[in-house]
């Protein structure tokens, strides 16, 4: 018979080995960020569609190297003039992102460096057909107009806005509600004398503007 200390040992060393894959698997952690915030904040934002992969021999993981067909340009003019190619880190617990070849178009984030365009799961990358209609109106230009506010995340109540620059984020405080209504139908914009309030902008029949501390 085996010894119960024997198999405890076993049980403990099998529950250490699956917490470390775990970890390994999963490394990468991002905080949650509104898509405007996404947009303010990335070098270039390009809707294009993905037509090829390379991985490239580079570190210990490598580098995955996406050829992209871009379709527009929303953000980065002054630093690519047109985007043929994207780079990730090929793990994805190092935050690379994985695209579909030749399936759909993409909303595509990133950051420039020596001339490439660089994204990872922390940016914003997502399916174009999945962006709410006024998710794309921002990225079209509604989001620029807000760049110098800057949305605050409330986790906890109470929350306070403590300066006029600020909207205030409430989408964390329903659990289940990330991407939440703020993320998907809201934009902190610039109003008079440099306060910032979110503004909802569906059709001409739609057009509420509504104040920060209540969005």
């Amino acid at each position: 018979h085996v010894p119960v200390c024997h198999l405890y040992l076993v049980s403990l060393l099998f529950i250490f080995s699956t917490l470390h894959v775990n970890q390994l698997t999963e490394g990468c952690s991002c905080a949650l960020t509104h898509p405007q915030d996404a947009f303010c904040n990335s070098d270039i934002v390009i809707r294009a569609k993905v037509v090829g992969k390379k991985l490239l021999r580079d570190g210990p993981f490598g580098t995955m190297r996406y050829t992209v067909k871009q379709m527009k340009m929303y953000k980065g003019f002054e630093k690519v003039q047109h985007v043929q190619h994207i780079y990730t880190d090929a793990s994805e617990s190092l935050c690379g992102v994985k695209f579909d070849i030749n399936k759909y178009q993409y909303l595509i984030t990133g950051r420039v460096y020596d001339g490439k365009v660089y994204t990872g799961l922390c940016n914003l990358n997502e399916r174009w057909e999945r962006l709410s209609l006024a998710q794309k109106k921002g990225i079209n230009h509604r989001y620029q107009l807000g760049c110098n506010c800057r949305i605050k995340p409330c986790h906890y109540l109470p929350c306070f806005v403590t300066s006029k620059n600020e909207c205030l984020w409430t989408d964390m405080l329903s659990h289940f509600g990330y991407p939440g209504y703020q993320s998907r139908h809201y934009a902190c914009i610039q109003q008079k004398e440099g306060y910032c309030s979110w503004y909802r902008g569906m059709t001409t029949r739609d057009k509420t503007t509504i104040n920060a501390t209540d969005p």
